[in-house]
């Protein structure tokens, strides 16, 4: 009995402490938080019942035991008004956003230096109720969006989710693909270096987004899943003559919500493990065709698969992570017969891989300094379907790149970023980068 009076006023720690968190900590986070402790409650509240059954009158010591239940019943009590109050407080509207601004600067080539608004977003996320809510963002990148600009004007994410019992959750709309680290962690506060790395946005592109159905679930373990059926990739959209393929496949042929083609639809799934505190590790997969059965299409059971494995351990101030992706466009031989004498047909395999690790070495109550660096190697064609001699192209050696740099923040809302990065294959591209970004 006095391990459950223990256990009952650990949760009210929790919640006491739920209750002031800062407020950059994520709704999503607390919300989890909360339904952690209700259904450690729960627990308790049952084990407190079977203990009271067990010592009814006529047992060995029924009236300490009973005493001692009698004292735990009122913690019980409050944690459970917590608990209602903390939902309560989340049934609201919330304003959310994050943005950066960049400056790059080859190292021999000053003239080519760029300073450019890589992006703003602004989020809404309106709870209905305790178990329901709606999640839009907007996003702007390079600070113009019009005809004649390069800016971009997009809808990255509206969805609602419905909880159907604690743990378990249900969602449909447009949401982002929950995969490798960054696509669904993308704030400049929560990544090191200027500009995102090169595997999780040239080989999982980023922020890749589709509209579909999705479930979710965690466990008290740490285990978490998704699973989701989506739209996905469009083949029809590819341009043999354009270097989009060439910088990221799967970028080229997104859909976004867009009027997508949907004859063909995909599915994801996901699956990590948090069970031990500072460690987590995971992996991830998609799959669907992507030629929608166009009419005149060259290949129309071509299929595109995507898989990756990750993890992280970040047990204080060390931080070290690790991810691998590779992906596939299968059946695309005949298609590529039909870009001939194009510079980038489509192809069979590419990807990509990154360790990097960080340390925390100075920190007060409003700035920390955070160095790190990391490696990576990757290749958006490393392979190509066969073709009639002479009528293919060769694929790309790996391109290498170390990552150098510097983390300062303001508070926890606040970044400071500096870099410099060394390209192996194409040492044209080494350059320093400034970057400031903000997330609230």
């Amino acid at each position: 009995m006095k391990k459950n009076m223990l256990t009952q006023a650990i949760c009210g720690a929790l919640i006491s402490s739920a209750c002031i968190a800062p407020a950059y900590a994520g709704e999503a986070e607390l919300l989890q938080k909360i339904e952690k402790l209700a259904a450690e409650l729960e627990a308790i509240k049952a084990e407190l019942a079977a203990s009271r059954k067990k010592n009814e009158p006529g047992t060995e010591a029924p009236q300490t035991v009973n005493q001692s239940a009698a004292a735990a019943v009122p913690v019980s009590a409050n944690v459970d008004v917590q608990i209602q109050e903390l939902r309560k407080e989340l049934t609201k509207t919330v304003i959310s956003g994050y943005g950066e601004v960049a400056y790059s600067r080859p190292r021999n080539a000053s003239d080519q230096a760029q300073t450019d608004v890589k992006r703003a977003v602004i989020g809404v996320t309106h709870r209905f109720d305790s178990k329901t809510k709606m999640v839009a963002e907007f996003e702007w990148e390079h600070a113009i969006a019009s005809k004649s600009d390069d800016g971009e004007a997009a809808v990255e994410q509206l969805y609602v989710e419905h909880e159907l019992k604690p743990g378990l959750s249900a969602k449909a709309g447009l949401f982002l693909i929950p995969t490798g680290f960054m696509n669904t962690s993308h704030e400049p506060t929560a990544f090191y270096g200027v500009h995102r790395n090169f595997v999780e946005t040239a080989i999982i592109p980023t922020t890749w987004r589709e509209a579909g159905l999705g479930m979710s679930g965690s466990h008290l373990n740490g285990v978490s899943w998704d699973l989701g059926l989506t739209t996905g990739f469009n083949l029809t959209k590819w341009d043999a003559a354009s270097a989009d393929g060439r910088e990221s496949p799967l970028g080229a042929i997104h859909q976004e919500g867009q009027n997508a083609k949907s004859k063909d639809l995909s599915l994801h799934a996901a699956l990590n493990w948090r069970g031990v505190p500072g460690l987590l590790v995971g992996g991830s997969a998609f799959s669907g065709k992507a030629g929608h059965g166009t009419k005149a299409f060259a290949a129309n059971d071509a299929r595109v698969t995507l898989w990756e494995l990750h993890g992280r351990y970040n047990p204080g101030p060390l931080d070290l992570s690790a991810l691998y992706a590779r992906g596939t466009i299968s059946n695309t031989a005949d298609l590529n017969l039909t870009f001939v004498g194009n510079p980038n047909p489509v192809p069979s395999a590419f990807a990509g891989w990154y360790v990097q690790a960080a340390y925390l070495t100075w920190k007060d109550s409003d700035y920390s300094l955070t160095p790190f660096v990391r490696y990576e190697q990757f290749n958006t064609a490393k392979s190509y379907a066969p073709v009639p001699l002479g009528l293919g192209v060769l694929p790309t050696d790996d391109e290498k790149v170390m990552t150098f740099g510097l983390s300062f923040k303001i508070g926890e809302g606040v970044v400071v970023k500096t870099d410099y990065q060394k390209f192996r294959q194409d040492n044209s591209r080494d350059r320093y980068n400034l970057g400031v970004g903000y997330a609230f």
